[in-house]
């Protein structure tokens, strides 16, 4: 029986290692997004939902669309908004699409809060990439998008 190693092609090989090196660095992001936030009381899964209303070019978005647009279980978003609301961070608005799916949207106190979060975020960027090609990380991007969409 051949090793799973000898399998693969030199690009599967690649993919692989891109695979394994993004299981980690999604790990280590998710730890620095919760240290930016904690000074604001959230985790990075919440502020991902309450930015995502404000990310989108559409307006306020149910929470079957966040999850949809985040990759993540409409379960999980629904726990995230549950608490955003309870802290004031959002509410949940009649959707005149849907009856049942209410549109998630910031309240003045979350769009004040996702202000300051964003101006500690920028400062974060900037200095985790500062030496960087700008290039380079888009060339990153790219890849990563060409592969997500053969997922």
């Amino acid at each position: 029986m051949k090793k799973h190693k000898e399998l693969r092609t030199p690009a599967g090989d690649a993919f692989n290692r891109l695979t394994l090196e993004t299981f980690h660095f999604y790990g280590m992001l998710i730890a620095a997004g919760d240290e930016v936030v904690r000074e604001f009381g959230l985790t990075s899964s919440l502020w991902q939902v309450l930015g995502a209303g404000v990310a989108s070019d559409t307006g306020p978005l149910t929470v079957a669309q966040i999850a949809r647009n985040m990759g993540l279980t409409r379960q999980s978003v629904q726990r995230s908004a549950k608490i955003l609301e309870r802290k004031g961070l959002i509410t949940f608005e009649e959707n005149p699409d849907h009856k049942r799916a209410r549109l998630v949207k910031p309240t003045p106190q979350g769009l004040e809060v996702l202000d300051a979060i964003m101006i500690a975020h920028a400062e974060w960027v900037n200095r985790i990439a500062r030496e960087e090609d700008a290039q380079a990380i888009d060339d990153v991007v790219r890849l990563m998008r060409r592969l997500a969409a053969r997922l």
